[in-house]
């Protein structure tokens, strides 16, 4: 399966580009083993290649080294934060382009401003927002990388 973006040529006219989206990658750090799932399934019906962390303390190393396009990242894990893991991945040389998305159960204001101060590229509350809305997103975001 591949998507078609639109690109401009060197004489300014629309040309459609090619792109396989199996290449796309989406680290799931998630510790509700079902919410996990469901969204390791949606991801990979669209085309996505996924993988999912349970822990924090993992989270890191994990990224290193599956090279994921976008990480979608829980706040509150067991072992190691998600705080924690949003900062050790944007101080990393190599792995600070990654855009990391955030799913919590944290609404707080001052919990959002601190995951965006630190790096998220978005920031969704898991009751405040379907499961879909969250997908179309983390798309956008394999969408400005490429």
């Amino acid at each position: 399966m591949s998507r078609i973006l639109p690109s401009r040529s060197k004489k300014g006219k629309i040309k459609k580009t090619q792109i396989k989206k199996e290449s796309m990658k989406i680290l799931i750090v998630e510790d509700e083993e079902a919410l996990s799932r469901v969204l390791k399934e949606k991801f990979e019906t669209e085309g996505f290649e996924s993988m999912i962390v349970g822990n924090g303390a993992d989270a890191v190393e994990t990224t290193a080294k599956f090279k994921p396009d976008v990480v979608v990242l829980d706040l509150l894990l067991p072992k190691k934060d998600g705080f924690t893991i949003l900062g050790e991945l944007k101080a990393d040389a190599e792995l600070k382009a990654i855009p990391v998305v955030v799913l919590s159960n944290l609404g707080e204001d001052e919990n959002i401003k601190r995951a965006i101060q630190l790096g998220a590229a978005d920031y969704f509350v898991k009751t405040q927002h379907p499961i879909n809305e969250i997908i179309e997103k983390v798309k956008e975001q394999t969408a400005k990388g490429i």
